[in-house]
């Protein structure tokens, strides 16, 4: 992997930054630009690290759940009693045994068009009257061991009378469609609308030209490396539960967890351990979560359930599953007017608990990306359905928007006879324009998009293209290139905890609320922490996972935890700094405003006496005497209260080559740009690209998920459902043209979701282009071997001499 040059990621000196830090230079090792190792992989190599299902606890339990096996139906019976006489069974519960508890949370209040407010189903832990997909959990056994639990569960027995089944979007909206709750009418959660839309007609009405697009962002199966595991424990001395679970925050489940619970926040503890994965999935409670505390209490001993593969197809959340009509305006010079997107959004049986952000708001908010338009309308009604819940997934709306702009922009280009690029500059936002207010509600505050899509086209070597065209041609093969030029609207920082300690280990730790399940937390924050304070880089320790030591904790999503967390450690820093010259003052007998603080160390101004951060804290753990209202401790509690988002960007411009005679379809050379402001670790950085293009890639050429007439999962296993694998995925060319964000005091603008923003463009572009050669310039996700085949077929077939 290539590193590049701290001038490569921080173009600026962060002393000239608010919150910079003076003594930062292009030597420290440990300082943010540096491409440091993460800190927790010689831990995780060697097996030594602890996830969910490494916890294991004495007087341990298991339970396993008995689900539905119809996608729509009534509960006419749940017979509990041969599961019962299982060996080793230590309970069986039911419908009626959890209908004390409350419903799970939808935390969005979004409005219809008529300003009334959108509807909401009730969910409790297990089904009630109707089951109402395929997995929907009815009742759950506890046993000795995991095998018993599981074998009593099948036993089970779910008396339920079928129904018609609303599979899609498409069939839940249709006249006559079965309804999945009788106050929700025609199954439309929210009929969603955004933007001007008597302005967009204006503007379509005096285009020159209008681009139409159809597009689909299809549901996919989320499959994270580490199914879920819930450990559920109770202390009756303290009335006190503890959940060990896989999160995406431990603060944030900690809240919505004790509300269906029906309990103070104080009386959970909810613990996070290594993470192996989550993608937006984990952030949510889940049955299961209630099902084993439940139990624990009623039995008075540790519960634990733990997620099968094919179990987690239907257990977890699904994500995407959009449908769009687009449509893009342009005036007779190529200037975009006006963008109108028309939706359906699939959010299956039950609202997950952003539900339906990820397929509303998020979407126009960045379909504008990176381009001068100046009008913009969504309509996109959101419906339940007979399938398995949809939840935010990597980029959660935003690859979408960038997909829905960036294809029409490469149709455009091709209906009106203009280059991609050319007509890509044409209408970007230039740097003069910054700070700059979109019709989407938006406000840029840095950016130089031309830049990035010069440098990104340049570093493709896209004039040479041609020739590598005719040389796939030669071979048989059909080739094409495409680009996605994207921009992101991170979710905003806000109520971030940033506490400091100084162990009396002679460590140091950070205290903060997101919760890394893959970023590469440690070091980051670390990194962060290391520039601000001198802290020594290998003193420094990471408590993300235990609620009861937080006071607050946004969790991590939306690409924005460097900006939350690494505002929350640069202010706590200051705070720290601010306590330190109290303290040093008075060590070193001098005015506190004589005392300044340097590159680790307090010292008096114009001398060369002072003390070290680290030695300051030691003397204070050490009960050095000082006077009466003097700080006996350096240590902080502070929480970030508010950011704005961010706005990363980038250019991806990806290569394809299509075998016509089997449909298959390899990514042979990919280019990305990005600007990502201040990045605080580059390695770690070009890292989160890898896995996010390579998850675009998945999705559009790999991933679908299928359901039959009935609701029944036909692609349940990995027998059926295709992830990408390593000879998937190209080499790549990454470079970044970092311009800081002056929304937070990094300057960081968030790397973790823009590799499938990218991607999925940028490879669907590549893909109609290079099917232009035999007469397609429509098609869409997922170009899986037989689609493309078929396609290819009937374009021959349409073509030749009748």
């Amino acid at each position: 992997m290539r590193l590049r040059a701290l001038s490569d990621v921080l173009p600026h000196d962060l002393s000239d930054r608010p919150g910079g830090h003076p003594g930062l230079t292009a030597e420290s090792k440990f300082g943010i630009g540096q491409p440091v190792h993460r800190r927790e992989d010689p831990m995780l190599v060697r097996g030594e690290g602890r996830y969910t299902d490494d916890v294991s606890v004495e007087g341990q339990v298991y339970a396993a759940f008995a689900r539905s096996p119809y996608a729509h139906g009534v509960i006419t019976g749940v017979d509990l009693d041969a599961a019962r006489d299982m060996p080793g069974v230590l309970a069986v519960y039911g419908p009626d045994d959890l209908a004390g508890y409350g419903s799970f949370p939808n935390v969005t209040n979004f409005k219809n068009r008529d300003g009334s407010p959108m509807l909401k189903p009730d969910r409790r832990p297990l089904a009630t009257d109707r089951v109402r997909y395929v997995g929907d959990p009815v009742a759950f056994v506890v046993a000795e061991t995991n095998v018993q639990a599981r074998e009593a569960a099948e036993a089970v027995a779910i008396e339920i009378d079928p129904l018609p089944a609303a599979v899609t979007a498409r069939d839940a909206v249709a006249e006559g469609a079965p309804q999945l709750y009788d106050h929700i009418p025609g199954n439309v959660v929210l009929d969603f609308h955004f933007g001007d839309s008597d302005k967009v007609a204006q503007a379509m009405g005096k285009a020159a030209h209008i681009t139409r697009l159809d597009l689909a962002s299809h549901r996919l199966v989320i499959n994270p490396l580490e199914p879920r595991t819930a450990l559920g424990q109770w202390e009756p001395e303290g009335g006190k539960y503890t959940l060990t679970a896989g999160t995406q925050g431990v603060f944030g489940m900690r809240g919505m967890l004790a509300g269906v619970l029906g309990i103070p926040k104080e009386q959970l503890r909810v613990v996070t351990g290594q993470v192996g994965g989550s993608f937006g999935m984990k952030i949510a409670p889940f049955p299961e979560y209630v099902g084993v505390l439940h139990a624990a209490r009623e039995l008075g001993r540790p519960v634990k359930w733990t997620d099968q593969r094919s179990e987690s197809f239907v257990a977890d959340y699904h994500g995407r599953g959009i449908e769009v009509s687009a449509a893009l305006a342009l005036d007779a010079e190529g200037r975009f007017l006006a963008l109108k997107i028309d939706g359906l959004a699939d959010l299956g049986a039950f609202l997950t608990p952003v539900a339906p952000l990820f397929a509303t708001i998020n979407i126009p908010k960045n379909a504008i990306g990176t381009y001068r338009t100046a009008a913009i309308s969504a309509d996109i009604k959101c419906l339940l359905t007979n399938a398995v819940p949809v939840g935010a997934y990597r980029g959660a709306g935003r690859p979408e928007g960038n997909y829905v702009m960036e294809r029409l922009i490469d149709l455009a280009a091709q209906e009106t006879g203009r280059d991609p690029v050319a007509l890509r500059r044409l209408n970007h936002i230039r740097p003069d324009e910054i700070p700059y207010a979109t019709p989407a509600e938006t406000t840029y505050d840095s950016g130089e998009f031309t830049a990035i899509l010069d440098r990104a086209v340049a570093a493709a070597d896209w004039d040479g293209f041609e020739s590598r065209r005719a040389e796939s041609r030669a071979g048989g093969k059909l080739r094409g290139r495409g680009i996605g030029q994207y921009l992101e609207v991170t979710a905003p920082p806000q109520n971030e905890m940033g506490g400091i300690r100084f162990e009396s280990d002679g460590t140091v730790t950070i205290v903060t609320g997101t919760l890394d399940y893959g970023q590469g937390h440690w070091s980051t924050f670390a990194q962060v922490l290391a520039t601000h304070l001198g802290v020594p880089f290998e003193k420094i320790t990471l408590l993300q996972g235990d609620s009861d030591q937080l006071i607050a904790g946004g969790g991590t999503g939306g690409s924005k935890s460097v900006m939350a967390s690494g505002a929350a450690i640069v202010e706590a820093s200051q705070k720290v700094i601010g306590i330190g010259r109290v303290v040093a003052a008075e060590l070193l007998e001098a005015g506190v405003a004589d005392i300044e603080f340097r590159n680790g160390r307090f010292e008096i101004a114009g001398t060369d006496r002072g003390i070290g951060i680290m030695d300051l804290a030691a003397q204070l753990r050490a009960g050095v005497e000082l006077p009466d209202g003097v700080p006996r401790s350096l240590d902080v509690k502070h929480v970030h209260e508010l950011s704005p988002s961010a706005y990363p960007n980038g250019c991806h411009v990806a290569e394809v080559e299509i075998d016509p005679e089997t449909g298959t379809i390899e990514v042979v050379r990919y280019t990305m740009v990005n600007d990502f402001g201040t990045v605080v670790n580059p390695m770690l950085v070009e890292g989160q690209l890898h896995g996010g293009v390579v998850q675009g890639i998945g999705q559009a050429l790999l991933e679908r998920t299928s359901y039959d007439e009935s609701g029944q999962l036909v692609s349940g296993s990995f027998m059926d459902y295709a992830l990408p694998r390593a000879g998937d995925a190209p080499d790549f060319v990454f470079e970044s043209r970092p311009v800081p964000a002056t929304t937070n005091p990094l300057g960081a603008k968030g790397c973790g979701e823009a590799g499938c923003a990218g991607a999925l463009p940028s490879v669907m572009n590549a893909v109609v282009d290079a099917l232009r050669e035999v007469g397609i310039d429509r098609f869409d996700m997922p170009a899986t071997p037989d689609r493309v085949w078929r396609a290819i077929r009937d374009a021959r077939a349409a073509a030749a001499p009748q």
